[in-house]
């Protein structure tokens, strides 16, 4: 019998877009405040205390976010909030006209929008149409005018994405807000990779909705928001107190509160020089990975995408074998695909972009954050092509 492997000697963690580590100034924040005590909710000189950390927490996340801080909503993180948005806006509009059950979304979102999506049509009869995007996975404009100038009259929201969590497009928020406003249609969008990334401006950008969370920007675990406008009243999903605008219910957690505001004030204040660091290691990583496996091929709009997302297909591989092949040499990133059952199943948003199902299982997505480098590159670079010949050989077997 082989010995088992010797473990790697460096580790590389290149998977940031899932979750990224806390920054040092979020953990100080939250291990303070572990150690006292107050409800937010409380009357007494505790509770006034720990009531006065949210609330200032609310303030330096809406000016971060070029938002009013009565707009910010706190909740458990980007699922749930996706979750009020959707069902939420859903419920609310429906109620205030029973002609409006349809519902656009992108063919790309993320599960926690279009699942929540399913259920309402499995459960409440909503009408799901999910606008085709083109060849980058980029939402085609053109397919979601026909389709709200169709019966503008019965749709109750859009949901669009702000920057693909897969693939790493930027998608036309401008262009679906101008649109759906032009109707008064609110529109939702998911901005969770795009926040600290990207510009990303409540206001400004002129949506009723946006969601974002903590740990993909050296936040904590467990605490995001929905920002949403105040003449938009999202039917609550949870009961029981009302702490959050009568939207959402539960007892804040205050340390993770202010831990994920300091977290979004670091994230938004540092966002240009941190995309242009981690551009930098995204195009090194790109042009060196095709000079060695000539055939990958780069997923995603080539300009307009997240600064540090790399997503790329190797023909002939299975990706989950390549990103257990590179795993053994301590890199860890992603696959697009998800798995139902132990059986793998091929990305939806590469099936959505015109791949075939084979080329869909066959890639891995490379995510950068604060504390990446080019060591971690370098890494990449040197284990990638052994293992591509190894999970061809394997796929051939």
């Amino acid at each position: 019998m082989n010995p088992p492997a010797a473990p790697p000697d460096r580790h590389v963690y290149l998977d940031h877009a899932a979750t990224t580590p806390m920054r040092p100034e979020a953990v100080e924040v939250m291990t303070t405040l572990l150690g006292t005590v107050g409800n937010a909710s409380s009357l007494h000189a505790s509770g006034r205390a720990a009531r006065r950390i949210v609330e200032e927490s609310r303030e330096r996340i809406a000016q971060a976010l070029d938002a009013r801080p009565g707009e910010v909503v706190f909740t458990s993180g980007g699922t749930e909030s996706d979750n009020l948005a959707v069902k939420g806006l859903f419920w609310s509009r429906h109620d205030a006209d029973p002609r409006r059950v349809r519902v656009l979304s992108s063919s790309i979102e993320h599960h926690a929008v279009l699942d929540a999506l399913q259920w309402l049509s499995e459960h409440e009869d909503a009408v799901v149409e999910l606008v085709r995007v083109d060849k980058t996975g980029r939402l085609d404009v053109s397919d979601l005018k026909a389709r709200v100038e169709r019966d503008p009259e019965s749709v109750a929201l859009v949901s669009v994405m702000w920057a693909n969590n897969e693939v790493g497009t930027l998608q036309p928020v401008d262009d679906v807000v101008a649109l759906a406003s032009s109707y008064g249609i609110p529109v939702h969008t998911d901005a969770v990779q795009a926040v600290g990334a990207v510009p990303v401006g409540f206001a400004s950008s002129g949506v009723d909705a946006l969601t974002l969370t903590g740990h993909k920007l050296g936040g904590p675990y467990g605490a995001g928001a929905l920002v949403v406008a105040r003449d938009l009243a999202p039917v609550a999903l949870m009961h029981g107190g009302g702490q959050e605008r009568d939207v959402r219910s539960g007892t804040l957690d205050v340390p993770g509160v202010a831990a994920f505001a300091t977290a979004v004030e670091l994230a938004v204040k540092h966002r240009s020089e941190h995309a242009d660091r981690v551009s930098n290691l995204r195009d090194n990583l790109v042009r060196r990975v095709i000079e060695i496996v000539p055939d990958a091929r780069l997923n995603g709009d080539a300009v307009d995408r997240l600064p540090g997302n790399v997503h790329l297909s190797f023909p002939g591989c299975e990706g989950d074998s390549l990103l257990m092949l590179l795993d053994s040499q301590g890199i860890e990133c992603s696959t697009g695909s998800a798995c139902s059952a132990g059986v793998p199943q091929p990305s939806h948003v590469l099936l959505a972009m015109g791949r075939d199902e084979v080329e869909a299982r066959s890639s891995l997505r490379f995510t950068f954050g604060r504390t990446s480098t080019a060591e971690d590159v370098d890494a990449v670079v040197a284990a990638i092509g052994p293992a591509v010949e190894r999970a061809r050989l394997a796929g051939n077997l």
